[in-house]
């Protein structure tokens, strides 16, 4: 299981490489505008400053576009990349066309069929946007049950985006997703709970330790 920061800010980044625990950072067209520098200037950073994957998404819509889009990502990111290539026809031939050399994701699958195909393509992940699908369909973590219950035992994995609380990241871990990608926020908030930070300050109440 691999957590990810979802962001495309620097400031945002240099908080999680501090963590120790998240592993790479996703970015799509949304998160890229967000920043104040260009995307290649954003990524440049970012590769930097963690040095597991760092997912880019496609923004061309045709086929040679796609291609070449995906290759001159991989020539600015390096080893690191991850393609996000959207769930569309097209889409699924170029990750066919690119997995045998790059790393390729296929974002916003809405369905079990989708993720199929998205292994017989070749996909190392197959990216469902869990809140999104429960608002569209009615239950994001059933579309994630359904998308284990057909990719068990091949090598491409389910990673969970649009997870807005670290209830449902753990509902979503649960139904089957391999990794997770969060928001700062939802990251932060999955290491605190209320009786931890009270059980530790009991602790420095009434305890000692070799510091006295």
């Amino acid at each position: 299981m691999t957590l990810y920061l979802d962001s495309a800010i620097i400031s945002e980044a240099k908080i999680a490489s501090k963590f120790g625990w998240v592993k790479g950072i996703t970015t799509n067209p949304t998160l890229l505008a967000k920043s104040e520098l260009s995307p290649t200037e954003t990524l440049q950073q970012l590769k930097e400053i963690i040095s597991g994957e760092l997912y880019y998404q496609l923004t061309a819509s045709d086929f040679d576009g796609m291609v070449a889009e995906g290759k001159a990502a991989f020539e600015l990111i390096g080893s690191q990349t991850v393609l996000k290539v959207p769930a569309t026809p097209v889409g699924f031939e170029v990750v066919a066309y690119l997995s045998p050399n790059i790393a390729c994701s296929v974002t916003a699958i809405y369905s079990a069929a989708q993720a199929v195909v998205a292994m017989e393509a070749g996909a190392k992940y197959a990216i469902a946007y869990v809140n999104r699908a429960t608002k569209l369909l009615g239950d994001g973590v059933a579309l994630v049950r359904d998308m284990a219950s057909v990719l068990a035992g091949s090598q491409t994995k389910i990673l969970a985006a649009s997870v807005k609380s670290p209830l449902e990241a753990v509902e979503t871990l649960k139904a089957g997703a391999d990794c997770l990608t969060l928001p700062l926020g939802v990251l932060q908030a999955m290491a605190v709970h209320e009786l931890s930070e009270k059980t530790v300050e009991e602790f420095g109440k009434n305890g000692r330790g070799i510091f006295g």
